[in-house]
């Protein structure tokens, strides 16, 4: 499956030019970035990798007061999507050193928090089938209501049982990880997110691997492109800057291909 993307922002700065973006699929496994195209009138441009090796981080440091960009990209997608069910757990002691960090808490997802309520209601379950209650009960106990803002973390979305699709999955990796299971946040496209937008999901490490989870239930067996991982939102907002900036438009796009 392929995906296009087009995305075009449109931001009044505050008075500091330099921005930092994450907004560029990235080129791992499972996906391919068949082409693609970043435009941003006058800025000058640097790349970094981003979070846990995955994707880049894009330094924009633009002339005048507004930010001006367009992002298309072309995305083949074809990462196999397992049944949750059939995967196992990997034991503590053998996860490697880069995957147990996403066992700690962070601080949208203060996992420390939820082990009482995550060992009382998915204690009897393993593995995959640990993760697949999780993400069934987020699904069902969450309204997908537009009521956060960019302060709330997983604890308030627990308590107010509202939010989007960032809230969704801080409430999953909060869980998976006060279950013992690591998982990270993801930004990603899906060509399925209403009202389209950049879109949040889990993954989770299980059978030695990094695998989805979409409580939302917006990412189908397409899956998704994705953008960048880290522990919470903060590691991975599309766009960063260090005084106030003004929305002007967004728009983010993302249609099936066909083969």
């Amino acid at each position: 499956m392929s995906f296009g993307i087009d995305v075009r922002m449109h931001y009044r700065l505050g008075g500091d030019p330099l921005v930092l973006l994450v907004l560029e699929a990235a080129r791992c496994a499972g996906q391919t970035v068949l082409d693609e195209h970043l435009e941003i009138a006058g800025a000058d441009i640097t790349r970094i990798d981003g979070e846990g090796g995955l994707g880049q981080r894009v330094w924009a440091r633009v002339e005048g007061d507004d930010l001006h960009l367009r992002y298309r990209a072309t995305v083949g997608v074809t990462r196999a999507m397992p049944r949750l069910e059939q995967l196992e757990a990997v034991p503590l002691h053998a996860l490697p050193g880069d995957v147990l960090s996403y066992l700690r808490p962070s601080r949208f997802c203060p996992s420390d928090q939820f082990q009482t309520f995550a060992a009382r209601r998915f204690g009897y379950l393993e593995g995959g089938r640990k993760v697949a209650a999780i993400r069934d009960w987020v699904a069902e106990k969450l309204c997908y209501v537009p009521s956060s803002s960019a302060a709330t973390t997983a604890q308030d979305t627990f308590v107010t049982r509202e939010g989007v699709c960032r809230d969704y999955a801080h409430v999953v990796c909060a869980l998976a990880r006060a279950a013992g299971i690591p998982a990270r946040y993801v930004s990603a496209y899906a060509p399925d997110v209403d009202p389209p937008d950049f879109h949040a999901i889990a993954e989770v490490w299980l059978d030695g691997a990094w695998h989805m989870v979409d409580a939302t239930g917006m990412c189908g067996d397409d899956g998704a492109a994705l953008i960048g991982v880290g522990r919470d939102a903060g590691d991975v907002a599309f766009m960063e800057t260090w005084a106030q900036a003004m929305c002007l438009s967004q728009s983010v796009s993302v249609m099936r291909l066909p083969n």
